[in-house]
């Protein structure tokens, strides 16, 4: 197997780091860097649900989340979605996945008449963003619930699963785990994977770029995000005890 261009090895993620209580009012934050990508989370916490959650009698509390690319995060300048009047799909897209995904690491009965908002701001973009979102969103929202039970308005964790997000591809024919912007242009096959750390999934988004493939290929990748996800578990949890 040859080397990637930085010098990982397939199945290595490249360098995480995460610096806690970024945003220092909200409850829960962490920059969350995956190599040169970069991600604030920042999670909120509000004492009463959505309007629909009452009108529908829902009990126990909501998680939403919002994603945006900063202006100055990629090479070249991206216009704010105010600037166009709306939020475009691929934002959309991601801040509807953050949310499921950590809806399904919470017991929502459990976090009682709440709404906790994570916002995700990508401060640098080098492929990734959105799998990093999810990930550090886990640590800043692990890390929001601590300040409650330490104030007494959570008597546990509503936490019922570590979730974590990695992506994997095809590029010259090997499987690559943890894809930067360079690898992720030439992939002939993109997935990204959100998963527990009981090996659940939570999500698989796979797509063939201009190309198809195979079932192994498939199992290859399933696996090669299942070796990522395991390194950044440990980091993970190493950032929500720090």
């Amino acid at each position: 197997m040859l080397p990637r261009h930085d010098g990982r090895q397939p199945g290595h993620i490249r360098p995480y780091t995460f610096t806690p209580d970024f945003a220092p009012h909200a409850a829960g934050s962490v920059l969350a860097s995956c190599g040169r990508t970069q991600v604030i989370c920042a999670a909120s916490i509000q004492d009463e649900v959505p309007r629909w959650m009452k009108a529908q009698g829902v009990s126990g509390g909501w998680i939403t989340a919002e994603y945006s690319m900063l202006p100055y995060s990629t090479l070249e300048r991206k216009p704010r979605d105010i600037s166009k009047g709306r939020l475009d799909g691929r934002s959309v897209e991601i801040q509807r996945l953050i949310g499921r995904s950590i809806r399904a690491a919470v017991d929502l009965e459990k976090l009682g008449p709440r709404t906790l908002t994570i916002d995700c701001d990508v401060l640098r973009a080098d492929g990734g963003t959105r799998t990093t979102a999810i990930t550090g969103a886990f640590v800043a929202v692990a890390r929001a619930f601590r300040v409650l039970e330490a104030r007494g308005e959570l008597r546990s964790s509503p936490i019922q699963a570590q979730i974590g997000a990695v992506s994997v591809g095809v590029v010259g024919g090997q499987v690559l785990v943890d894809l930067d912007y360079e690898e992720d242009k030439a992939a002939t096959v993109d997935m990204n994977v959100v998963m527990t750390s009981q090996n659940q999934f939570v999500e698989v988004q796979a797509a063939g770029e201009e190309s198809t493939f195979s079932p192994e290929q498939f199992t290859s990748l399933l696996e090669g995000a299942r070796v990522g996800l395991k390194q950044i578990f440990d980091l993970q949890l190493a950032a929500i005890e720090a």
